[in-house]
C-alpha cells in the first residue's frame, strides 16, 4: 500500500554521506504521489547505538546459551513536516515532493560504524510518514559515522621495534640461535595506506627458516557487565618472504603490504565491542616452533604520513 502511494521514496543527504560528533547534517527526502494524499506529519529520528549477540554450547537448541548487549548513543527526534503546514483536513496534491531536513549530530565520544558477525555499530536517519486512519510508515537509511582521534598523541608518531630468539634443537643437539630484529615506522595507519617492516635476520641454525608476516583484526563482543566475553580474530593480509638459509647472519631486508581500503577503523571507546589490529611477524622453521614479534597499531581516518604541528 506505501509503495502505491508513495512511489519513488528517497532520502538524500547533501555532500556527503560520512559524519563526525558534532557535524552538520543537511538534506532532503522526496516522494512522487500518485493522486492528492492526506499526510498528518513527517518526522525524522536520528540514532546511534551498538549491540552484540553470540552463542555459545553445540547440541539440542535449549542447550545452547545466548549473550547479547546494547547501548544506545543517542536518540534524536524532529518534525519535517506538521498537519498545520499542510492545513487541517488539507491534502497534499499529486506529483513531486521534496522537503529539506537539517540536524545536527551530537557532541559526544561515539565509536565509529561497525558490522561484524556478532554485533554491529550502526548510525541511522529514520524519516516517519503519518497518515489518518493507517499505520505510519518509516523509512530507513544508514550513515557512516567516523571517531576522529587526536593526532598529536606523540605515541601515534613514534616507531614500533621489537626482537626475538630462540635456540633450534636437532636430533636433540642445540644448534645455533636464531634472532629476529624488526620495526615498523609509525602505530597509526588509514585504509590503503601501504605498511613497511624494515627486517633483520640471523640464522645461526642448520634450517632454512621463512619470514611471514600478517595483518590480523580482532573483534571484540563483550556483555554489559564484561563478566562474558567473545573474540574473533580475521586475517586481512598474509605476505610470505624470502627463505633465509641455514647458516645466515646480518641478513637485511623488507616487507611491505597494504592494508585493505575497506577495512573498518580501530575502535577502542565503546564497552561493549572493540575493534584492535595487529601486525604479526614470524620466522617459520620445519619441525619446530615460530619466532614471533607482534606490533599492535591503529586504522584511523587521518593520513599521518608528516608530523602534525606543534600546539
Amino acid at each position: 500500500m506505501f509503495a502505491k502511494t508513495f512511489k519513488d521514496f528517497t532520502i538524500n543527504f547533501n555532500d556527503k554521506n560520512t559524519f563526525s560528533s558534532g557535524d552538520l547534517m543537511t538534506g532532503q527526502i522526496s516522494f512522487e504521489l500518485p493522486k492528492a494524499t492526506k499526510i498528518s506529519s513527517i518526522s525524522m529520528c536520528l540514532t546511534g547505538r551498538v549491540n552484540v549477540h553470540w552463542s555459545s554450547g553445540g547440541g539440542k537448541k535449549r542447550n545452547r546459551r545466548h549473550y547479547n548487549a546494547k547501548i544506545a548513543f543517542f536518540n534524536l527526534k524532529s518534525m519535517i513536516l506538521t498537519e498545520g503546514a499542510v492545513g487541517e483536513g488539507a491534502k497534499l496534491p499529486p506529483g513531486r515532493h521534496v522537503y529539506p531536513f537539517t540536524c545536527h549530530i551530537p557532541q559526544g565520544d561515539f565509536p565509529s560504524s561497525f558490522r561484524g558477525p556478532h554485533g554491529q555499530i550502526c548510525y541511522s536517519l529514520t524519516v516517519s510518514i503519518d497518515r489518518p486512519w493507517h499505520m505510519s510508515k518509516d523509512f530507513v537509511t544508514e550513515f557512516n559515522f567516523v571517531h576522529h582521534i587526536n593526532s598529536n598523541q606523540p605515541d601515534l608518531w613514534s616507531p614500533l621495534s621489537g626482537s626475538n630468539s630462540m635456540e633450534v634443537c636437532f636430533l636433540c643437539c642445540a644448534t645455533g640461535p636464531i634472532t629476529m630484529t624488526a620495526s615498523v615506522e609509525k602505530k597509526a595507519f588509514t585504509p590503503g595506506e601501504t605498511v613497511k617492516i624494515i627486517c633483520d635476520f640471523s640464522n645461526a641454525s642448520s634450517r632454512t627458516v621463512t619470514p611471514k608476516v600478517k595483518l590480523q583484526q580482532k573483534q571484540h563482543y563483550y556483555t554489559m557487565n564484561k563478566v562474558h566475553s567473545r573474540l574473533m580474530v580475521k586475517n586481512l593480509v598474509s605476505q610470505t618472504g624470502l627463505p633465509i638459509a641455514a647458516h645466515t647472519s646480518d641478513i637485511h631486508t623488507e616487507m611491505t603490504f597494504t592494508i585493505p581500503t575497506d577495512s573498518s577503523l580501530s575502535i577502542s571507546n565503546c564497552s561493549i565491542l572493540e575493534v584492535q589490529y595487529v601486525i604479526e611477524l614470524r620466522l617459520c622453521a620445519s619441525a619446530s616452533s615460530d619466532l614471533t614479534v607482534v606490533f599492535p597499531i591503529i586504522l584511523c581516518d587521518i593520513p599521518f604520513h608528516t608530523p602534525p604541528p606543534p600546539y
